[in-house]
């Protein structure tokens, strides 16, 4: 991924569409504020503008009337269905020419352009015999961080590699939403590929020297002693560190309930999940054994109940591992619990916006139908038809924060905003409706004068008429359409229609216009923490399986089948799951509370049983193939022979 990084941070957009003028006299597509620094300077801010800032006609004329230019060539552009249109008189502009056909000459004619920590400790009995052999504890650091130097190498070189093939991927995937322009090229260099290897090879190798400290530092008598046992208590520091955790995790839960705001709440959000978790990770022992308290016995009655010959021996056998082992068991909860956790946060957080944005729009809308924008003269005509409502989405600027917005011609017969305060009735030009999060962080109440910056860089001076209750579902400020139509790229909207008992062509559902914006990018952004957790997921649990090689063999000498030892993984890993899900869920639960407390005013978030069930059978599937494939090749040697080489 260090191409994107790199794209972000050197990258430039290449000229297309005006390569072939010299000179480009454009409206300022920004939003400026001027902020006194309170020391005698002033420093300006800008932010882009939602809509195309346009240039009055009489530009043209001045500029043609200036000394020293020959030729001045007008630019219009027009929403074509999802594409852009040009006039004509502008393709002298362009690098691009007439490859069949002829120019259009007529209005009806056109031409559209085409992980250490585990691997220490199931290294632990290896690493004790070199102790009681007289190996120093420097030269026991020395060894294990030397190999992870090593297998840091080995692995960042093709991870770099992978991650330029990755940010080719993302880019393409960026362009086909919208969210990155399809004229700037993806920047490819050495250097953050280069900067990525270091990294992973200074991270290994600090995370080996931490893992194998304590070991390195107990007497060489007790090496032996440490590596036999696991009594399953966790270490000192845990018992400090994790209690500072959870406070922590209680305060920034406390700060994500009183957000309202999605660009404040969604990076607390990710930040409140990702430290609850760190909590139980390091709690993990402890986690560990209540988990081991309830399976143990669980797994031991499966025993008892299912014939020894069959399923009955594995259960027996899962059971006393998981009490035999309880930090082997931590170490392997740790990523999938965090797999758990940070993937129903991210999906359910947008599942739960989206509900609460319809919920407000179905509960808004009086209309019976949503007709396209450029139907509105047809529909004035038709028999039958009450009320209808030109509706506009766009965004506004008040200073530098942005807002959604909607214009509409407002007719109570088509809309309740739900108004707590003021009154819709005469809304029109030189009025604006403010969502009750918008007006009270602005600080406006009705009747007050509100300053804002229309879409296209237009600043507007309006009247607040109304606060209201629905701004997940209209957008927190409502304009008046006229006022609006002229500063937006694409004026047609939607049609909110009043006509019971009639069938309109091409008429949708009233609220199936509500809502807010597919998140796709966000999704794909985001995605990505998923699909790293997931990787974690993997190498924990291909490491936990693979290190208990000679375990394995042992119990297939001791006449266990191939079939039971499989069959004692799986419910090993069954086990692991089911206590990652029910603490990743509960995880999650608490954060999504209180998101949705800040954001939507309810502390119960939306949770669709079937991406939930999903989300379980995707790290139930996940855990059991990483446990399986390893178990499969451990077991394919012979008994005997694994013991020996072991």
């Amino acid at each position: 991924m260090p191409p994107a990084l790199e794209t972000g941070l050197r990258g430039t957009v290449a000229p297309e569409r005006y390569a072939g003028a010299p000179v480009i006299v454009a409206a300022d597509q920004y939003v400026r504020e001027t902020v006194d620094k309170g020391d005698g300077e002033a420093k300006t801010k800008a932010k882009p503008l939602a809509e195309r800032a346009w240039l009055p006609e009489s530009v043209v004329g001045t500029l043609r009337r200036t000394p020293g230019v020959s030729k001045v060539v007008a630019e219009v552009t027009f929403p074509f269905g999802t594409y852009t249109g040009h006039g004509w008189e502008s393709a002298a502009l362009t690098p691009f020419t007439i490859a069949r056909g002829r120019e259009p000459r007529g209005s009806g004619e056109v031409v559209v352009v085409g992980t250490f920590a585990l691997s220490i400790q199931q290294r632990q009995r290896e690493l004790a015999l070199l102790r009681a052999v007289a190996a120093t504890p420097r030269q026991v650091r020395a060894l294990v961080g030397g190999q992870a130097l090593v297998v840091g190498v080995l692995a960042g070189v093709p991870g770099a590699a992978a991650g330029v093939g990755l940010g080719l991927g993302l880019h393409a995937a960026f362009v086909a939403l919208g969210a990155t322009p399809a004229n700037l090229p993806l920047v490819v260099s050495p250097f953050p590929p280069l900067a990525a290897l270091l990294a992973t090879v200074a991270a290994a190798w600090a995370a080996a020297r931490v893992s194998a400290r304590r070991l390195a530092r107990i007497r060489p008598v007790e090496a032996l002693g440490e590596a036999a046992i696991d009594d399953g208590r966790p270490a000192r520091w845990r018992l400090v560190a994790g209690p500072v955790l959870l406070a922590g995790g209680v305060a920034l839960t406390l700060v994500l309930s009183g957000l309202d705001t999605e660009a404040a709440a969604t990076p607390v959000t990710m930040l409140t999940a990702l430290l609850w978790t760190i909590a139980v990770t390091v709690l993990g022992p402890l986690v560990a054994r209540m988990a081991v308290a309830v399976l143990g016995p669980l797994l031991s009655d499966a025993a008892r109940i299912i014939p020894a010959g069959k399923a009955g021996a594995s259960g027996l056998l899962a059971a006393r591992n998981l009490r035999a082992t309880p930090k082997a068991l931590a170490a392997v909860l740790s990523p999938l619990t965090l797999m758990v956790a940070m993937t129903c946060t991210i999906l359910f957080a947008q599942t739960t916006m989206a509900a609460a944005a319809q919920e407000q729009a179905a509960a808004g809308i009086r209309a019976d139908h949503v007709l396209p924008g450029a139907a509105a003269e047809e529909i004035h005509q038709v028999p039958g038809v009450q009320a209808v409502t030109r509706v506009l989405r766009t965004s506004v600027r008040f200073g530098l924060d942005k807002y959604p917005a909607q214009a509409v011609t407002y007719d109570p017969r088509t809309l309740d905003l739900g108004v707590v305060a003021g009154t819709m009735d005469g809304f029109g030009t030189g009025s604006v409706a403010l969502s009750g999060t918008a007006a009270a962080h602005l600080g406006l109440r009705p009747g007050d004068r509100a300053e804002l910056t229309l879409g296209d860089g237009t600043p507007a001076t309006l009247k607040v008429a109304a606060v209201y209750a629905r701004g997940l579902g209209f957008g927190d400020v409502t304009l008046p359409y006229e006022l609006v139509r002229g500063h937006v790229d694409d004026p047609a909207g939607t049609l909110l229609v009043v006509a019971p008992g009639i069938t309109l062509p091409e008429a949708t559902a009233a609220t199936a216009s509500a809502g807010p914006a597919d998140p796709q990018v966000t999704f794909v952004a985001l995605g990505l923490i998923i699909a790293f957790t997931a990787i974690a997921v993997v190498n924990t649990l291909a490491m936990a399986t693979s290190g208990r090689a000679r375990e394995l063999a042992v119990l297939r000498l001791a006449g266990t089948t191939r079939r039971q030892v499989l069959r004692m993984l799986r419910l090993e890993t069954l086990g692991a799951v089911l206590t990652s899900v029910v603490t990743g869920t509960a995880v999650a639960l608490v954060t999504l509370a209180a998101f949705g407390a800040g954001m939507t005013g309810s502390a119960v978030p939306y949770v669709p049983p079937v991406a939930y069930g999903l989300v379980i059978a995707a790290a139930t599937a996940l855990a059991l193939l990483a446990t399986s494939l390893p178990a499969r090749l451990a077991l394919r040697t012979r008994p005997a022979e694994a013991v020996s080489s072991l």
